[in-house]
């Protein structure tokens, strides 16, 4: 619970409307205090790329329930315009001209301030909390990027800051590596506030009329449909637009391949709407119907609307919503080809397409999830998962990608990568770690075992040193 003083303004970022679910479910839960202690300002901000042509969070029918949670709403596009909320941050002897501006601008007086954001490694959240260089600061988080490491060195005068890590319990028996290098404590939001939450939010968009956006909802006889959710990797540089195009196809054909002749595709947000055209084509000439159900409308509406036979996608983190928090049998396809292009390796994509090829069924082995393994050393797959088993080591698995990505940061890491690396380099573990990396790193499996001794050898690293100092002096 916040420990504010009476009074204190807390200021709750959000880019996001699943953000702003998040964030509010934990001030449902009671985990920032007594509303009446507290002046709360819900502070929206959009950092797509074209933030002027989006649909206002505020403006979205899903947004009412979540309104009354808070005592004014503020648009930090607004108020950094015409700066882009997502580039832009002051200079750090502008910071207290800066936190004028806002206090002014948002009439906060000289009340103590306390800042909860997400993604407190970019900005808005670390331009905010360089304006409030003085304010307690509580990072939410609202996927499976919690459980990966902090994907760059913190100032520690921000990172010193952070109280503590908020989450959801998406892994179960998983412990976030975020922030630990500050020796943040997480701290799991409910369940089953979250739930009623997006509950809220689905009845919300329901009664407004936009909750299924023309995705027709038939009586109890009729077939639920599989529901593909497509990722924009395309515009993260990560696969080619056609690549991207056919990872969806295999999608489609995959989930036709089950028997699914009612299918429906939620493209990202920010995708373009005729890459949807080829999907309903191909649907169409493998017998079967596909509806494209486009708009800024969560998944885990479309779950509770729905209820789909199968969700299928790459690594989102609203597979294991669904999988986690509705019951609904989950695959993934085509992780082992991200683990392959993800780049550079310490890309904070990395850990959580390791959690989902790791946990979750592969759409090729032909069974959603019913259920996975914990995220423990030992336990054993639960029931329904057959024929795919889960990995059991998943905590020895992701501190070992952990440290891989980041061993400046998590320098602590490094016997317990050393250790896993030794004991369970598997050809299936193989997969989550780039041999050039753990060379360079002098971890086990860099290099052939009888070539093993020549990392930690004094001499062979003396002569290499040289032999690089030579060929930098004869090209200079």
């Amino acid at each position: 619970m916040s420990t504010s003083a009476k009074g204190t303004t807390q200021l709750f970022f959000a880019c996001t409307q699943y953000a702003a679910a998040t964030v509010t479910a934990a001030v449902r839960a009671g985990l920032f205090g007594p509303r009446a202690e507290h002046r709360r300002i819900l502070v929206i901000s959009d950092t797509s790329s074209s933030p002027e042509l989006g649909t206002a969070l505020e403006t979205l029918p899903g947004f009412r329930p979540l309104r009354p949670e808070y005592d004014e709403i503020r648009s930090w596009n607004d108020f950094v315009r015409p700066f882009h909320p997502a580039g832009w941050s002051p200079r750090e002897q502008d910071a207290t001209l800066w936190q004028r501006a806002v206090r002014e601008a948002w009439g906060l007086g000289d009340a103590p301030v306390e800042i909860a954001c997400e993604s407190i490694q970019a900005n808005p959240s670390q331009a905010v909390a360089t304006i409030f260089g003085d304010s307690p600061v509580h990072v939410y988080a609202d996927g499976l990027m919690s459980y990966g490491p902090t994907r760059s060195k913190l100032d520690p005068l921000i990172g010193g800051r952070v109280e503590r890590l908020l989450h959801l319990d998406l892994v179960p028996g998983l412990k976030p590596l975020l922030l630990t290098e500050f020796d943040v404590e997480p701290e799991i939001i409910p369940d089953e506030t979250f739930v009623k939450v997006l509950a809220e939010i689905a009845d919300a968009e329901s009664a407004a009329g936009t909750g299924l956006g023309g995705v027709a909802v038939g009586d109890a006889s009729d077939e639920p449909p599989a529901l593909i959710l497509g990722q924009y990797l395309s515009a993260l540089d990560i696969l080619t637009v056609a690549e991207e195009e056919e990872l969806h196809l295999g999608m489609v054909r995959g989930a036709i391949a089950r028997g699914h002749r009612n299918v429906v595709f939620k493209p990202h947000p920010s995708a373009p709407a005729q890459r949807s055209r080829k999907l309903e084509e191909e649907a169409a000439s493998l017998g079967a119907t596909l509806t494209v159900r486009s708009g800024p409308v969560l998944a885990e509406v479309l779950y509770q609307r729905l209820r789909p036979a199968l969700v299928i996608a790459c690594f989102s983190t609203a597979l294991f919503t669904a999988h986690a928090f509705y019951g609904l049998p989950v695959a993934r396809t085509g992780t082992e080809l991200l683990l392959e292009r993800l780049a550079p390796y310490q890309n904070s994509n990395r850990v959580p397409v390791t959690i989902v090829d790791a946990l979750l069924p592969p759409l090729e082995d032909g069974a959603g999830a019913a259920g996975t393994a914990a995220a423990g050393d030992t336990g054993a797959a639960q029931a329904g998962s057959a024929p795919y088993e889960p990995y059991e080591r998943l905590s020895e698995l992701v501190a070992a990608v952990g440290f891989a990505m980041q061993p400046q940061i998590y320098r602590s890491l490094r016997p317990a990568a050393e250790g896993f690396l030794s004991r369970h380099l598997t050809p299936r573990t193989s997969v989550y770690f780039k041999r050039r990396r753990l060379a360079v790193l002098a971890l086990p499996g860099g290099v052939p075992t009888q070539l093993a001794f020549i990392p930690r050898n004094a001499t062979v690293r003396r002569v290499a040193r040289h032999a690089r100092s030579f060929k930098k002096a004869a090209l200079g």
